[in-house]
Protein backbone atom coordinates (compact mmCIF):
# COMPACT_ATOMS: atom_id res chain seq x y z
CA UNK A 1 0.00 0.00 0.00
CA UNK A 2 1.12 3.57 -0.65
CA UNK A 3 1.62 5.90 2.29
CA UNK A 4 -1.58 7.78 1.41
CA UNK A 5 -3.59 4.56 1.19
CA UNK A 6 -2.10 3.40 4.47
CA UNK A 7 -3.10 6.63 6.18
CA UNK A 8 -6.61 6.39 4.76
CA UNK A 9 -6.94 2.82 6.05
CA UNK A 10 -6.04 4.02 9.55
CA UNK A 11 -8.47 6.94 9.40
CA UNK A 12 -11.35 4.79 8.12
CA UNK A 13 -10.70 2.12 10.77
CA UNK A 14 -10.73 4.70 13.56
CA UNK A 15 -13.88 6.33 12.18
CA UNK A 16 -15.61 2.95 12.06
CA UNK A 17 -14.56 2.33 15.66
CA UNK A 18 -15.82 5.78 16.66
CA UNK A 19 -19.18 5.29 14.94
CA UNK A 20 -19.83 1.61 15.63
CA UNK A 21 -17.68 0.61 18.60
CA UNK A 22 -17.16 -3.06 19.30
CA UNK A 23 -19.83 -5.49 18.05
CA UNK A 24 -22.42 -6.05 20.76
CA UNK A 25 -23.37 -9.45 19.41
CA UNK A 26 -21.25 -12.18 17.84
CA UNK A 27 -17.95 -10.47 18.59
CA UNK A 28 -15.28 -12.31 16.55
CA UNK A 29 -12.90 -12.43 19.52
CA UNK A 30 -15.50 -14.29 21.57
CA UNK A 31 -15.63 -16.98 18.91
CA UNK A 32 -11.85 -17.03 18.70
CA UNK A 33 -11.61 -17.39 22.48
CA UNK A 34 -13.84 -20.44 22.37
CA UNK A 35 -11.75 -21.94 19.58
CA UNK A 36 -8.54 -21.30 21.51
CA UNK A 37 -10.00 -22.78 24.68
CA UNK A 38 -11.12 -25.89 22.77
CA UNK A 39 -7.58 -26.29 21.44
CA UNK A 40 -6.03 -25.78 24.86
CA UNK A 41 -8.30 -28.40 26.39
CA UNK A 42 -7.19 -31.00 23.88
CA UNK A 43 -3.55 -30.07 23.32
CA UNK A 44 -2.51 -29.01 26.81
CA UNK A 45 0.78 -30.43 28.03
CA UNK A 46 3.15 -28.86 30.50
CA UNK A 47 5.63 -28.00 27.75
CA UNK A 48 6.65 -25.14 25.51
CA UNK A 49 6.30 -27.32 22.42
CA UNK A 50 2.63 -28.06 23.13
CA UNK A 51 1.93 -24.39 23.76
CA UNK A 52 3.70 -23.36 20.57
CA UNK A 53 1.70 -25.90 18.57
CA UNK A 54 -1.56 -24.72 20.13
CA UNK A 55 -0.67 -21.09 19.39
CA UNK A 56 0.10 -21.89 15.77
CA UNK A 57 -3.12 -23.83 15.23
CA UNK A 58 -5.15 -21.10 16.93
CA UNK A 59 -3.72 -18.09 15.10
CA UNK A 60 -2.10 -18.97 11.78
CA UNK A 61 -5.20 -20.27 9.92
CA UNK A 62 -6.94 -16.93 10.47
CA UNK A 63 -3.86 -14.93 9.45
CA UNK A 64 -3.52 -16.99 6.26
CA UNK A 65 -7.22 -16.54 5.53
CA UNK A 66 -6.95 -12.76 5.99
CA UNK A 67 -3.89 -12.67 3.71
CA UNK A 68 -5.64 -14.75 1.05
CA UNK A 69 -8.69 -12.49 1.04
CA UNK A 70 -6.50 -9.39 0.80
CA UNK A 71 -4.49 -10.86 -2.10
CA UNK A 72 -7.60 -11.93 -4.02
CA UNK A 73 -9.30 -8.57 -3.47
CA UNK A 74 -6.19 -6.72 -4.60
CA UNK A 75 -6.31 -8.54 -7.94
CA UNK A 76 -10.01 -7.74 -8.30
CA UNK A 77 -9.95 -4.13 -7.05
CA UNK A 78 -7.34 -2.27 -4.98
CA UNK A 79 -10.18 -0.26 -3.45
CA UNK A 80 -11.82 -3.45 -2.21
CA UNK A 81 -8.50 -4.60 -0.74
CA UNK A 82 -8.14 -1.27 1.09
CA UNK A 83 -11.69 -1.55 2.40
CA UNK A 84 -10.93 -5.07 3.66
CA UNK A 85 -7.78 -3.83 5.41
CA UNK A 86 -9.76 -1.00 7.04
CA UNK A 87 -12.49 -3.35 8.27
CA UNK A 88 -9.95 -5.82 9.66
CA UNK A 89 -8.13 -3.00 11.43
CA UNK A 90 -11.42 -1.67 12.80
CA UNK A 91 -12.08 -5.10 14.30
CA UNK A 92 -8.64 -5.03 15.95
CA UNK A 93 -8.85 -1.51 17.42
CA UNK A 94 -10.66 -0.85 20.70
CA UNK A 95 -10.46 2.93 21.14
CA UNK A 96 -14.17 3.62 21.68
CA UNK A 97 -14.54 0.71 24.09
CA UNK A 98 -11.53 1.94 26.05
CA UNK A 99 -13.09 5.39 26.25
CA UNK A 100 -16.42 4.04 27.45
CA UNK A 101 -14.79 2.09 30.26
CA UNK A 102 -12.56 5.00 31.26
CA UNK A 103 -15.41 7.51 31.29
CA UNK A 104 -17.47 5.21 33.50
CA UNK A 105 -14.71 5.21 36.12
CA UNK A 106 -14.03 8.94 35.83
CA UNK A 107 -17.72 9.79 36.07
CA UNK A 108 -18.22 7.69 39.19
CA UNK A 109 -15.14 9.24 40.83
CA UNK A 110 -16.36 12.74 39.97
CA UNK A 111 -19.68 11.93 41.70
CA UNK A 112 -17.77 10.54 44.70
CA UNK A 113 -19.53 7.20 44.14
CA UNK A 114 -16.71 4.91 45.23
CA UNK A 115 -18.76 1.71 44.93
CA UNK A 116 -19.64 2.46 41.30
CA UNK A 117 -16.03 3.48 40.56
CA UNK A 118 -14.75 0.22 42.00
CA UNK A 119 -17.23 -1.77 39.94
CA UNK A 120 -16.35 0.14 36.77
CA UNK A 121 -12.58 -0.20 37.18
CA UNK A 122 -13.01 -3.88 37.98
CA UNK A 123 -14.09 -4.38 34.36
CA UNK A 124 -10.72 -3.25 33.01
CA UNK A 125 -8.15 -4.36 35.63
CA UNK A 126 -7.31 -7.71 37.21
CA UNK A 127 -6.56 -6.47 40.73
CA UNK A 128 -8.93 -6.72 43.71
CA UNK A 129 -10.89 -3.49 43.42
CA UNK A 130 -12.91 -3.85 46.63
CA UNK A 131 -9.88 -2.84 48.69
CA UNK A 132 -9.09 0.33 46.70
CA UNK A 133 -9.74 3.88 47.86
CA UNK A 134 -10.68 6.65 45.41
CA UNK A 135 -7.06 7.57 44.63
CA UNK A 136 -6.13 3.94 44.02
CA UNK A 137 -9.17 3.44 41.78
CA UNK A 138 -8.15 6.49 39.75
CA UNK A 139 -4.57 5.23 39.52
CA UNK A 140 -5.72 1.77 38.39
CA UNK A 141 -7.95 3.25 35.71
CA UNK A 142 -5.24 5.65 34.51
CA UNK A 143 -2.72 2.80 34.29
CA UNK A 144 -5.23 0.69 32.36
CA UNK A 145 -5.96 3.46 29.86
CA UNK A 146 -2.27 4.06 29.23
CA UNK A 147 -1.40 0.38 28.87
CA UNK A 148 -4.47 -0.55 26.84
CA UNK A 149 -3.88 2.48 24.68
CA UNK A 150 -0.71 0.74 23.59
CA UNK A 151 -2.25 -2.74 23.27
CA UNK A 152 -5.72 -1.99 21.93
CA UNK A 153 -4.97 1.06 19.81
CA UNK A 154 -1.38 1.83 18.84
CA UNK A 155 -0.02 -1.70 18.44
CA UNK A 156 -3.10 -2.69 16.43
CA UNK A 157 -2.65 0.40 14.25
CA UNK A 158 1.06 -0.33 13.81
CA UNK A 159 0.60 -3.89 12.56
CA UNK A 160 -2.55 -3.13 10.59
CA UNK A 161 -0.92 -0.22 8.80
CA UNK A 162 2.32 -2.11 8.25
CA UNK A 163 0.91 -5.43 6.98
CA UNK A 164 -2.74 -4.73 6.23
CA UNK A 165 -5.47 -7.14 7.26
CA UNK A 166 -3.07 -10.04 8.04
CA UNK A 167 -1.10 -7.81 10.41
CA UNK A 168 -4.21 -6.62 12.22
CA UNK A 169 -5.49 -10.17 12.61
CA UNK A 170 -2.11 -11.51 13.71
CA UNK A 171 -1.68 -8.85 16.37
CA UNK A 172 -5.20 -8.99 17.80
CA UNK A 173 -5.29 -12.77 18.05
CA UNK A 174 -1.76 -12.98 19.49
CA UNK A 175 -2.66 -10.34 22.08
CA UNK A 176 -5.83 -12.25 22.97
CA UNK A 177 -3.89 -15.49 23.49
CA UNK A 178 -1.42 -13.67 25.71
CA UNK A 179 -4.36 -12.59 27.87
CA UNK A 180 -5.61 -16.19 27.96
CA UNK A 181 -2.39 -18.21 28.26
CA UNK A 182 0.42 -15.79 29.05
CA UNK A 183 0.28 -16.13 32.84
CA UNK A 184 3.24 -17.13 34.97
CA UNK A 185 1.24 -19.72 36.88
CA UNK A 186 2.15 -23.40 37.32
CA UNK A 187 -0.35 -24.36 34.60
CA UNK A 188 0.70 -21.80 31.99
CA UNK A 189 4.37 -21.14 32.74
CA UNK A 190 5.49 -23.50 29.97
CA UNK A 191 2.32 -23.96 27.90
CA UNK A 192 1.80 -20.19 27.69
CA UNK A 193 5.45 -19.38 27.00
CA UNK A 194 4.98 -18.93 23.24
CA UNK A 195 1.88 -16.77 23.69
CA UNK A 196 3.69 -14.47 26.13
CA UNK A 197 6.92 -14.21 24.14
CA UNK A 198 5.24 -13.62 20.79
CA UNK A 199 3.10 -10.88 22.30
CA UNK A 200 6.24 -9.30 23.77
CA UNK A 201 7.92 -9.32 20.35
CA UNK A 202 4.89 -7.89 18.54
CA UNK A 203 4.54 -5.12 21.11
CA UNK A 204 8.20 -4.12 21.42
CA UNK A 205 8.29 -1.44 18.72
CA UNK A 206 4.67 -0.22 19.15
CA UNK A 207 5.14 0.16 22.91
CA UNK A 208 8.10 2.48 22.43
CA UNK A 209 6.32 4.45 19.74
CA UNK A 210 3.39 4.76 22.16
CA UNK A 211 5.67 6.00 24.93
CA UNK A 212 7.14 8.57 22.54
CA UNK A 213 3.64 9.62 21.49
CA UNK A 214 2.61 10.17 25.11
CA UNK A 215 5.77 12.17 25.70
CA UNK A 216 5.16 14.42 22.68
CA UNK A 217 1.55 15.13 23.67
CA UNK A 218 2.13 15.66 27.40
CA UNK A 219 4.82 16.98 29.70
CA UNK A 220 7.67 15.90 27.43
CA UNK A 221 10.63 16.37 29.75
CA UNK A 222 8.91 14.61 32.65
CA UNK A 223 7.76 11.76 30.38
CA UNK A 224 11.26 11.15 29.05
CA UNK A 225 12.75 11.39 32.54
CA UNK A 226 10.30 8.84 33.96
CA UNK A 227 10.72 6.56 30.95
CA UNK A 228 14.48 6.59 31.36
CA UNK A 229 14.50 6.20 35.14
CA UNK A 230 11.48 4.00 35.93
CA UNK A 231 10.58 1.76 32.99
CA UNK A 232 13.27 -0.87 33.58
CA UNK A 233 11.97 -1.57 37.10
CA UNK A 234 8.56 -2.64 35.78
CA UNK A 235 8.08 -6.39 35.27
CA UNK A 236 6.86 -6.08 31.69
CA UNK A 237 9.43 -4.95 29.10
CA UNK A 238 6.71 -3.19 27.11
CA UNK A 239 4.28 -1.93 29.75
CA UNK A 240 7.16 -0.30 31.63
CA UNK A 241 8.04 2.32 28.98
CA UNK A 242 4.39 2.94 28.13
CA UNK A 243 3.20 3.48 31.70
CA UNK A 244 6.27 5.34 32.91
CA UNK A 245 6.21 7.75 29.96
CA UNK A 246 2.45 8.13 30.23
CA UNK A 247 2.57 8.86 33.95
CA UNK A 248 5.31 11.40 33.40
CA UNK A 249 3.41 13.00 30.51
CA UNK A 250 0.39 13.42 32.78
CA UNK A 251 2.52 14.51 35.77
CA UNK A 252 0.67 11.99 37.94
CA UNK A 253 1.75 9.35 40.47
CA UNK A 254 0.99 5.77 39.45
CA UNK A 255 2.31 2.31 40.32
CA UNK A 256 2.90 1.32 43.92
CA UNK A 257 1.45 -1.62 45.83
CA UNK A 258 -1.78 -3.17 44.52
CA UNK A 259 -4.00 -6.02 45.79
CA UNK A 260 -4.08 -9.28 43.85
CA UNK A 261 -5.78 -12.47 45.03
CA UNK A 262 -6.24 -11.12 48.54
CA UNK A 263 -2.67 -9.92 49.02
CA UNK A 264 -1.02 -6.55 48.46
CA UNK A 265 1.81 -6.96 45.97
CA UNK A 266 4.69 -4.47 45.79
CA UNK A 267 5.14 -2.64 42.50
CA UNK A 268 7.55 0.16 41.54
CA UNK A 269 6.38 3.76 41.62
CA UNK A 270 5.71 5.44 38.28
CA UNK A 271 5.46 9.06 37.27
CA UNK A 272 5.72 12.19 39.35
CA UNK A 273 3.51 15.00 40.52
CA UNK A 274 -0.02 14.83 41.93
CA UNK A 275 -1.95 11.71 43.02
CA UNK A 276 -4.36 10.25 40.48
CA UNK A 277 -7.96 11.43 40.35
CA UNK A 278 -10.89 11.49 37.92
CA UNK A 279 -9.17 14.13 35.82
CA UNK A 280 -6.06 11.99 35.35
CA UNK A 281 -8.24 9.21 33.90
CA UNK A 282 -9.75 11.64 31.40
CA UNK A 283 -6.37 13.13 30.51
CA UNK A 284 -4.93 9.65 29.92
CA UNK A 285 -7.80 8.98 27.53
CA UNK A 286 -7.02 12.27 25.77
CA UNK A 287 -3.42 11.14 25.31
CA UNK A 288 -4.61 7.97 23.59
CA UNK A 289 -7.17 9.72 21.39
CA UNK A 290 -4.81 12.52 20.51
CA UNK A 291 -2.05 10.05 19.75
CA UNK A 292 -4.24 8.05 17.37
CA UNK A 293 -5.17 11.26 15.52
CA UNK A 294 -1.51 12.28 15.42
CA UNK A 295 -0.41 8.97 13.89
CA UNK A 296 -2.95 9.20 11.09
CA UNK A 297 -2.24 12.88 10.47
CA UNK A 298 1.49 12.20 10.19
CA UNK A 299 0.95 9.35 7.75
CA UNK A 300 -1.29 11.42 5.50
CA UNK A 301 0.98 14.47 5.70
CA UNK A 302 4.00 12.35 4.75
CA UNK A 303 2.09 10.87 1.81
CA UNK A 304 0.97 14.28 0.57
CA UNK A 305 4.48 15.72 0.87
CA UNK A 306 5.92 12.74 -0.95
CA UNK A 307 3.53 13.24 -3.86
CA UNK A 308 4.99 16.65 -4.71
Amino acid sequence: MSALATGCVGVVALLLDLLLGEPRRAHPLVGFGRWAQWLATRLYRDSRLAGSLAWSLAVLPFVLAAASVQWLLWWWSPWAALAWAAVALYAAVGLRSLGEHAQAVAGALARADLAAARAAVGRIVSRDTGALDATQVAAAATESVLENGSDAVFAALFWGLLLGAPGAVLYRLANTLDAMWGYRTPRYLRFGWAAARIDDVLNWVPARLTALTYALLGATAAALRCWRGQAAAWKSPNAGPVMAAGAGALRVQLGGAAPYHGQWQPRPALGEGAPADADSVRRALWLVRGGAALWCALLIAAALLGSY
